[in-house]
């Protein structure tokens, strides 16, 4: 407000700012989804480390690739990761009453049969304790009230809750009394659902692809599946170990454009350089498809590497957990403009790959959008390929390379974050000036990272937003206008050095 002026002298006044700056969003927060031996069912989790990852979920299991590919992703660079359990039909939590106090485990399955929980009233409340099955005790609370218990223990327990943690939404708290007297109880009664299994042309019976629950469909009014994710503010990466079935690929991709992410595909274990010779496969050895390919990239052979619960000896695992990791270890080191492949693009934590491709072998996967993982003598095992599911040279698409098409994926989400203050503001020539101001701003920062070609800001990109983009009738409307072009950097996918004798002098 202007101060009102009713004496000789200096007045001070604030004005308002035309500065919006625009953050540019994260690029390497992955997902992760498959089958694990505990964790919540009705949300997905995010975790920063690998023992985040196994406190939640339970750590390795010989049945599912979920926990060896979060371990894979943290190894190789990874940093944040969004996980989303899957459970078969029948999954259940444990329970029990102890001192008249109805608990359950803090997530279905068999993981919590045998735990233990005694209850001991104190001097107006009461403490709880769980322990394991021979009785050593995990955690204690001290102190609680009729009042204050639920908070505490659904907030802070590793282990119980009062509240059912299979509904969705949860239902209200119960109302509590402090026990009498002293009372023990064992859990019992968790369940973790029918197995399940990807297809993947060996064992797969397609369960594991309903779990998926890719239509978003409800049951019992809970969603599961992978639109756990729907809740997430926003994750880059998706990954989905040992899923290889060519129904369900194009529709993963089909969600990952929708949430403005991309889908590192897993080739198929039984793929050879023979059957990838026309273009990706899937477990039943067709052809994939899809018309939004373009948001995923598809990566061959599987990996070996060291299995800890079998005497680390050599076991095959997809790649996805591994690429996800370099993914996020490029993005960090280079940026997202960075191909993730190449020879600083080694994978850690590995014995060998399933198949050692020579030159020739990459020369007829390559041109089929098919990206390799390499063996190389001085270099070990790294990523040697980055193309996008729409990067076959019969396409022609402009969505070729996995850089341009990520680093377009976090234009589209920084631009959108960033933008939020245009909504309701006058839509006039001072509102397009402010626009150009902080749109371009974000572009020069970028320009100057070396994010684009060009050796000038004009080279490299441009913001329109004016009377030429914004006729009357789009005013009238209530619609404004932003375009913003850039012009990307393409991988150095080939090096040709040219070498020529010299004629004698």
């Amino acid at each position: 407000m202007p101060p009102v002026l009713n004496y000789p002298g200096v007045y001070i006044e604030e004005l308002p700012s035309a500065v919006h700056t625009i953050t540019g969003v994260a690029t390497s927060i992955a997902a992760f989804v498959g089958t694990a031996p505990q964790g919540s069912v009705i949300k997905a989790v995010l975790v920063q480390s690998w023992m985040d990852f196994a406190r939640e979920f339970g750590g390795l299991v010989s049945t599912s690739y979920l926990g060896y590919a979060v371990n894979q992703f943290f190894g190789n660079g990874g940093q944040q990761a969004y996980i989303v359990r899957l459970v078969g039909t029948g999954f259940k939590s444990a329970s029990a009453t102890v001192g008249g106090l109805q608990l359950f485990a803090n997530s279905p399955g068999l993981w919590a049969d045998g735990l233990q929980v005694a209850v001991t009233p104190t001097s107006g409340g009461f403490t709880l304790e769980v322990q394991d099955s021979s009785g050593n005790v995990l955690e204690t609370f001290l102190n609680l009230t009729a009042t204050s218990a639920i908070a505490v223990i659904d907030n802070d327990s590793q282990y119980v809750t009062f509240v059912n943690p299979t509904l969705n939404p949860p239902a209200a708290p119960p109302s509590i009394t402090v026990p009498g007297a002293a009372a023990t109880g064992t859990l019992a009664g968790g369940n973790d659902g029918s197995p399940l299994m990807p297809k993947d042309g060996i064992n797969g019976n397609g369960d594991f692809e309903s779990a998926l629950n890719t239509s978003g469909t409800a049951t019992n009014g809970v969603v599961y599946g992978i639109h756990l994710l729907d809740q997430v503010d926003i994750f880059n990466l998706l990954c989905v170990p040992g899923e290889a079935d060519e129904t369900t690929i194009p529709l993963l991709e089909n969600y990952c454009q929708t949430e403005r992410a991309f889908y590192i595909v897993d080739c198929p274990q039984t793929a050879t350089v023979a059957n990838l010779g026309t273009g990706p496969i899937g477990a039943a050895g067709t052809a994939l498809a899809g018309s939004n390919n373009d948001h995923g990239a598809y990566y061959f052979p599987w990996v070996q590497a060291p299995d800890p619960l079998a005497n680390n000896r050599p076991r095959l695992f997809p790649p996805s957990g591994f690429v996800a990791g370099i993914y996020a270890e490029t993005d960090a080191g280079r940026g997202v403009w960075k191909a993730p492949a190449g020879i600083n693009a080694s994978l850690n934590g590995v014995m060998g790959l399933q198949y050692v491709l020579t030159d020739l072998n990459n020369g007829t996967l390559n041109p089929q959008a098919v990206n390799c993982l390499r063996q190389f003598r001085v270099y070990g095992n790294v990523v040697w390929g980055a193309r996008t599911l729409q990067g076959a040279d019969a396409f022609g698409s402009q969505w070729k390379y996995v850089p341009i098409r990520r680093l377009a994926l976090y234009l589209e989400s920084s631009l959108y974050e960033g933008t939020q203050w245009v909504v309701f503001e006058p839509n006039d020539e001072t509102l397009w000036g402010q626009i150009r101001l902080n749109v371009g701003s974000f572009m020069q920062g970028l320009f100057l990272q070396g994010a684009f070609q060009g050796t000038t800001p004009q080279q490299a990109y441009f913001v329109k937003c004016d009377s030429e983009n914004n006729p009357q009738a789009s005013i009238d409307q209530g619609i404004v206008n932003i375009l913003v072009g850039f012009a990307p950097l393409y991988p150095a996918e080939f090096v040709v050095i040219q070498i020529q004798q010299m004629a004698g002098q």
